[in-house]
């Protein structure tokens, strides 16, 4: 067997030998700086291919090169032409790169280097910017990815999979190292900066702290996603950065005139969620065999599919009484729970819950265009606003097409969606949930997706946002002219940002301020946002607020449902101008001095990437299981090209509909533990052990106690939360106040646990608490504080009256 990852015939590592990363954070905005550098260490020249992630709102607007000495800048051109140039420099001996965003996508671009000499050196720099998300928990998230999923291409798409033929090297054995350091910039100081990779520790640059520097420690390997989480002093205050004007650009222009970004927190009123909420929940689960994987590289981490199934128990028990809901899953085929949506009753959230427990990530690839088009046939139900929420790792390469699905019905619905482990697509998440008015969030490492997914619920519960206007006060002369269409959807506290060119020139004499007022309407009611900002524009050459407006400009453009002529033409003139690259333009580098043609033939290497999972899944022996690897399948490995038969044709990892299993049925069957760990070594017969059913995967004792909510709320006294409690029947039943249903003081008890024991994950049990509060207020509010107070003496707790509102 010949291990998978190796890139070369004569088994040398591939050219990439390093990645310096610079990046300033400027409160929600990064520019980022990233230097690769290349050394052909063959004996013939080889066109280096480099495939790399970038967030899908990030604007890379600079590229340049240093090869043999001699500096090159790339131009960007329309993307023909730039593939043209691309071509003549390579056929005439010419050193040249080309860079482009991929076809369907807007979150993989392709470098390619050729014409690299044997013994040759090329440094490429590539610059971009892109807009941050604060986490619930208030923390800026920046993201440097490592991980590019294979993009599952649906059947009869055009073209290949650019990802399927990246190698795949085990973690720890990656030819090249990261760097990297980050500036920090807030004008309310910063507080701390964590990450789940090594960092120097953090160095304040002022001493008020609004400046800061943080790298990563020396010799990190890049085979994990670099995320730092920077937490400001006060991350809720709105802030203004106003940019000047590209020097030599045309006035009047977008790159000529000052950019301003606004940065809103609008007040709105969160209604408390109750059972009057109403609404018509779609749950949309990945079932695919990547579902398999696990969140991250912690082998005790648990898998995709499992953190997903988890998530449905909690969202299902905080659904209001007298919602519709249905639950879908999708892989190469799709199913639903019930032919339409269902009202929310103890009867159909019990079954509901016995099916989520049973889901496994057994349906194949990833079609998730089918199943969107299945629920956007079915007609909305009047009264009942429908809400959709999409659970995916999203390892699709049709990404334009589904995003254009979601926005031809974004009339009918809210889209909320969730990545789910590291390398899920960020066009793809993002751009659903954009299409549609909704939310992006995404789960990588430790986080619980339980309290990101609670967080999307509430918001789906809350009215929507409407009238959104904006309007200036500038003195005379001046003129603000939104970029783009502005902010569609305001939730409760959600970032917004809001792009503005400001025209002409200050006619006023000693006027320094502008003034913009965000005004909507919420439940009948107006409510207005006020923000001054100063005039005095800040000088760059690097632009990034340009950048972003141009970048914001484009997407609505290029996702415009209607994509005519002059739509095409104002998109290829605005990246043009700016250099944010798009779908129809790419960067070009070609040295113009011809030196001595190349000799020998041009090879093609492309640079690999960490395995997903970190370590090889599954060996076999062809005597044994009936399947001969021609090389180990790992993570990172695509199964339909490295098994024979491939096991998503084996009988024994088929389901009854001819679909794979997927990873965990293939583990299963070849003997090895379900848990992550080394394989062990190859047996001379098939285990007998496989062919037991799989242990069940034990609950926590928070999702336990979920689990046996009632759908209006309350708990049932019965063995089950006696166990979770600690105590028997008996015990609970003997110390219940007088006159007080067994339903009622199994609640409080129920609660009283939550408040003591699950505190630090309340995001996750809020709305059923709500539920479960609205309830015992109507079963047993006169006697509630004494429950409580009997309560707190049972369990040994000290939780307060005023947590449950008394």
């Amino acid at each position: 067997m010949t291990v998978c990852g190796l890139v070369t015939n004569s088994r040398e590592p591939v050219p990439l030998k390093s990645i310096s990363v610079d990046v300033v954070v400027r409160g929600f905005v990064a520019d980022v700086v990233s230097e690769l550098r290349y050394h052909n260490e063959e004996k013939s020249p080889v066109e280096v291919v480099f495939v790399f992630p970038l967030d899908d709102e990030a604007a890379v607007y600079a590229f340049e090169g240093l090869i043999g000495g001699t500096r090159i800048e790339a131009q960007i051109r329309e993307k023909k032409q730039a593939e043209q140039e691309y071509e003549d420099a390579l056929s005439e001996g010419r050193q040249a790169f080309l860079l482009g965003r991929e076809e369907n996508t807007s979150d993989i671009f392709t470098c390619s280097l050729g014409n690299l000499p044997p013994n040759g050196e090329a440094t490429l720099k590539l610059s971009y910017v892109q807009a941050l998300a604060p986490e619930p928990d208030g923390a800026i998230r920046f993201v440097l990815p490592a991980v590019l999923n294979p993009r599952y291409a649906p059947q009869g798409s055009e073209g290949g999979n650019v990802t399927k033929s990246i190698p795949r090297l085990p973690k720890g054995q990656l030819p090249y190292t990261l760097s990297l350091s980050a500036t920090l910039e807030s004008p309310y100081g910063i507080n701390h900066v964590e990450s789940k990779c090594t960092l120097e520790p953090l160095r304040y640059r002022a001493e008020d702290r609004t400046t800061a520097q943080v790298s990563l420690a020396e010799g990190h390997q890049f085979d994990q996603d670099v995320e730092l989480l920077i937490y400001y002093e006060d991350i809720h205050k709105p802030s203004t950065l106003l940019e000047a004007g590209k020097p030599g650009a045309a006035p009047g222009s977008l790159m000529g005139d000052p950019a301003l970004l606004l940065t809103l927190y609008p007040s709105v009123p969160a209604p408390k969620p109750g059972q009057k909420a109403t609404g018509e929940f779609l749950f949309l689960l990945d079932r695919s065999g990547s579902m398999d994987s696990w969140t991250d590289r912690n082998p005790d981490s648990p898998t995709r599919i499992q953190s997903a199934k988890e998530t449905l128990i909690f969202l299902l028990k905080s659904l209001p009484l007298g919602c519709y809901f249905n639950i879908y899953g999708f892989g190469s085929t799709h199913d639903s729970f019930y032919p339409q949506s269902v009202e929310y009753t103890q009867e159909t959230m019990s079954k509901s819950l016995q099916r989520v427990k049973e889901l496994q990530a057994d349906l194949g690839g990833t079609e998730i265009l089918r199943p969107l088009k299945a629920i956007y046939s079915q007609p909305c139900r009047e009264g009942f606003p429908r809400q959709l929420f999409v659970f995916t790792d999203g390892e699709v390469s049709n990404t334009d097409k589904v995003i254009a699905e979601v926005q031809h019905h974004s009339s009918s619905h809210r889209c909320f969606s969730f990545g789910i482990g590291e390398g899920a697509s960020t066009a793809l998440i993002k751009g659903i949930a954009r299409a549609a008015g909704g939310s992006a969030e995404f789960i990588t490492g430790k986080e619980r997706m339980q309290a990101k997914a609670l967080q999307s619920l509430k918001k789906a519960l809350q009215p929507a946002v409407t009238r959104i206007s904006l309007s200036w006060d500038l003195p005379p002369g001046l003129k603000a002219e939104l970029v783009g269409s502005g902010p569609q959807v305001i939730f409760q506290g959600q970032r917004c940002l809001i792009y503005a060119q400001i025209h002409g020139q200050d006619q006023s004499s000693g006027s320094t301020e502008g003034t913009a007022v965000l005004q909507y309407q919420f439940q009948d009611q107006t409510f207005k946002e006020t923000l001054k900002f100063s005039l005095s524009s800040q000088e760059t050459d690097r632009l990034p607020v340009h950048r972003l407006a141009a970048q914001t400009l484009l997407k609505e453009l290029e996702g415009a449902r209607e994509k005519g002529e002059e739509k095409q033409r104002l998109a290829l003139e605005t990246s043009l101008s700016s250099g944010v690259v798009c779908s129809q333009t790419a960067f070009v580098g070609v040295n113009m001095e011809l030196g001595t043609a190349l000799q020998g033939p041009l090879s093609r290497r492309d640079v690999p990437h960490a395995l997903q999972g970190g370590m090889a899944l599954c060996y076999a022996q062809s005597a044994s299981l009936g399947i001969s690897f021609s090389r180990m399948p790992t993570a990172g490995c695509n199964p339909m090209v490295s098994c024979s038969p491939p096991p998503t044709q084996h009988p024994r990892l088929v389901n009854s509909a001819g679909l794979f299993k997927g990873k965990r049925a293939m583990r299963k069957m070849c003997g090895f533990p379900l848990q992550s760990s080394p394989p062990p070594p190859i047996q001379n017969s098939y285990s007998a052990k496989s062919s037991e059913p799989t242990p069940k995967e034990k609950e926590s004792p928070l999702l336990s106690l979920v689990s046996l909510q009632n759908a209006n709320g309350s708990w049932p006294l019965d063995s089950g939360l006696a166990t979770i409690l600690g105590l028997s029947e008996t015990e609970i039943s003997s110390k219940s106040p007088a006159q007080v249903t067994p339903d009622a003081w199994a609640t409080v008890l129920a609660l009283l646990w939550l408040h003591s024991r699950a505190i630090d994950h309340r995001d996750e049990w809020e709305l059923l608490e709500t539920k479960a509060l609205s309830w015992l207020q109507a079963t047993a509010g006169s006697q509630l504080a004494q429950c409580m107070k009997a309560g707190n003496e049972m369990l040994g707790s000290s939780v307060s009256p005023e947590a449950f509102g008394i």
